[in-house]
């Protein structure tokens, strides 16, 4: 059983990725590892696969029910050394105020792995101990294995802290990390994804700012990770190879897909076919198209320059074929694009301008059910989750495909506007929380 370790924190902000994913480069130099992120989040397993050299996985129990998501993680780490998983705001911050869901607690106690709390202990001594000992204690069943002090002062208030620390709470500090280390940027939604040298010196920033933190400590603690039923069986509905072939667009301005959607529709049986937009590349010639989410806003200028890609997909579109697409995806399909007060011309399926904004909506996990209009899955309950800086202006009329539960949609309580067989969403949806909408989305296409 593979060993695994959560790295969670008191909070956001104490630097839980950039360690999570510095840990992960510094062992990838002499072992196999997989990296997981708790919760819905598109950035933070960019920096992981570029630290591991692996796909990241996230472990969202909103998402997957316990069995699945043992099942994806001991799918994704049988044929590695170590699992790290990077937590989800504070270690006990979930769906609700006193329950797990949600929380990176419910998945260290379902995965049955030991803790290391990240704590930031700026101008913290003493203090720092009441923070382990009050999440040591709220919930005996996680097993808070060891500390990392992050932004220590110097050689005085780091041996303060940690005598404090592990004299007070019983939980050694496997490492400390000084306040002098320079941050990274950030945008909007985390972490800046990281590009070509970028990445390079974003990966050696991270990683020298964790050695500071006991290897060898970590690796032993990762070890007493409980006995847990971690099935390694492919998770996904297997297909027969249809000869469909979908198009994805891979690129800087579409980067947002979990990497079990892509699974999924190979194993149900299509191609994937993937292009870059933004570096001028044609629609290629496909059944159907997933157009994900990502920074569109960032890429306008050279999204509306392809003019070959915007012509091609809305050719898709009136000859009948299928498109699905997520947030980005949406924004791609609607006539123009506004950024900042300038116009950029789109796709044009849809009769509304995707306009960026200044309020967020979201993140925020939403639940729908399909209506008798989804292009794929009519009449089932859908769960999946929203954040975005856009709106559509003005709301489309027409068939909605989806009928909000829970979060707010395109509007009116309805999303996943449909023209034709092509449907745009604000919703993003994982692959193994909705079976169906992988083996759907390759029969539709294959009907065109």
């Amino acid at each position: 059983m593979v060993p695994r370790i959560v790295v969670a924190g008191t909070g956001s902000g104490v630097g839980k990725t950039m360690i999570a994913t510095g840990l992960m480069r510094r062992l990838s130099h002499r072992m196999t590892v997989q990296g997981f992120k708790v919760g819905p989040d598109f950035i933070d397993p960019m920096f992981h696969h570029a630290a591991t050299g692996r796909l990241s996985r996230n472990l969202d129990s909103f998402f997957l029910e316990p069995p699945v998501l043992r099942n994806l993680f001991g799918w994704a780490t049988r044929d590695a050394d170590i699992a790290i998983i990077e937590g989800v705001r504070g270690l006990y911050d979930g769906l609700t105020a006193t329950g797990d869901a949600g929380s990176t607690a419910e998945i260290a106690k379902m995965l049955g792995a030991p803790v290391i709390l990240v704590v930031n202990a700026r101008s913290l001594a003493k203090s720092a101990a009441a923070h382990v000992l009050g999440f040591k204690a709220l919930d005996p069943e996680v097993r808070i294995a060891g500390v990392i002090l992050n932004k220590v002062g110097g050689a005085r208030h780091r041996a303060k802290a940690v005598e404090a620390v592990e004299s007070l709470t019983g939980v050694e500090v496997i490492g400390t990390i000084g306040k002098d280390i320079n941050s990274l940027p950030e945008n909007n939604l985390g972490l800046t994804p990281m590009e070509g040298m970028a990445e390079r010196r974003s990966l050696e920033q991270m990683e020298t700012m964790t050695e500071g933190i006991d290897l060898d400590r970590l690796i032993e603690l990762a070890s007493t990770a409980g006995e847990v039923d971690l099935p390694s069986a492919s998770p996904y509905q297997e297909g027969v190879r249809q000869g469909v072939k979908i198009a994805v667009p891979r690129d800087r301005a579409y980067c947002f897909y979990y990497p079990e959607n892509i699974e999924a529709i190979r194993a149900a049986g299509a191609e994937i076919v993937n292009f870059r937009p933004v570096e001028g590349e044609s629609l290629p010639a496909c059944d159907g198209i997933y157009l994900g989410g990502g920074y569109l806003e960032n890429h306008a200028r050279a999204i509306t320059d392809n003019r070959d890609f915007l012509e091609g997909v809305k050719t898709l579109s009136e000859d009948g074929g299928m498109i699905y697409g997520e947030c980005g995806g949406l924004m791609t399909m609607c006539s123009s694009l506004r950024v900042h007060g300038e116009g950029h011309n789109m796709v044009g399926i849809f009769p509304s301008t995707a306009m960026m904004i200044e309020e967020r909506q979201g993140p925020s996990y939403v639940r729908a059910v399909g209506t008798a209009d989804h292009i794929l899955l009519p009449g089932q309950a859908i769960r999946g989750h929203e954040f975005h800086y856009s709106r559509l202006v003005p709301p489309p009329a027409g068939r909605y495909g989806l009928k909000m539960e829970r979060g707010i949609g395109i509007s009116g309580g309805m999303d996943g506007i449909t023209v034709r067989r092509s449907m745009g969403t604000y919703m993003h949806i994982h692959a193994l929380s909705v079976p169906a909408w992988a083996p759907a989305l390759v029969a539709a296409a294959g009907q065109n």
